[in-house]
């Protein structure tokens, strides 16, 4: 059985898998991560793997990694806390990455598309994200406004939209936009 891959929590909280075989073994295996400085990746890339913390804590969980800082282990309470106090809504968004993944998606940091979450079902360079998600607790409120601004997103960049609705269970809605 082949050694956990060990991702080193940097002094600004990103995560970083130095080895390059480690690192092809996690993003073959699930498209976890992306290669430092390499926006589309292949296969045979030479590149460490820049982990998302919530993803990181997500490999953690699944033991598929293990996090260490300056040859410390780092465990799974340890990377929540360091998560909670430098992300917003950090526990929101592992609930629902790890719900996504269970489901059987690939998930993506979505600040590229100002959402949380880009989410294929099969993978990056196989095809492309048809969803973002945007979390939301159940008590807050959704305006008119912002929906049209969803709208907007979703179909510029050709995806839907999805509200990740967040109280004891998780609960998706799904907006569609087509030309009548």
């Amino acid at each position: 059985m082949p050694k956990k891959p060990i991702a080193e929590l940097l002094d600004d909280n990103r995560l970083i898998i130095w080895d390059i075989a480690d690192s092809h073994r996690l993003y073959n295996d699930g498209f976890y991560g992306k290669p430092l400085g390499d926006p589309r990746p292949k296969e045979d890339f030479d590149d460490p793997l820049l982990l998302d913390p919530v993803e990181a804590l997500y490999l953690v969980q699944q033991k598929k990694i293990k996090v260490h800082k300056q040859n410390n282990s780092i465990g799974m309470k340890k990377l929540r806390e360091l998560g909670e106090k430098t992300f917003s809504r950090f526990n929101e968004k592992y609930r629902v990455y790890s719900d996504l993944r269970k489901r059987g998606f690939v998930v993506t940091p979505g600040i590229k598309y100002g959402c949380d979450f880009a989410v294929y079902e099969s993978g990056p360079g196989i095809d492309h994200a048809p969803y973002v998600v945007q979390i939301m607790d159940s008590k807050e409120e959704l305006s008119a406004s912002e929906i049209v601004k969803a709208g907007r997103l979703a179909t510029t960049v050709r995806k839907s939209f999805i509200l990740a609705i967040i109280n004891e269970d998780i609960r998706y809605l799904e907006f569609n936009w087509w030309k009548a």
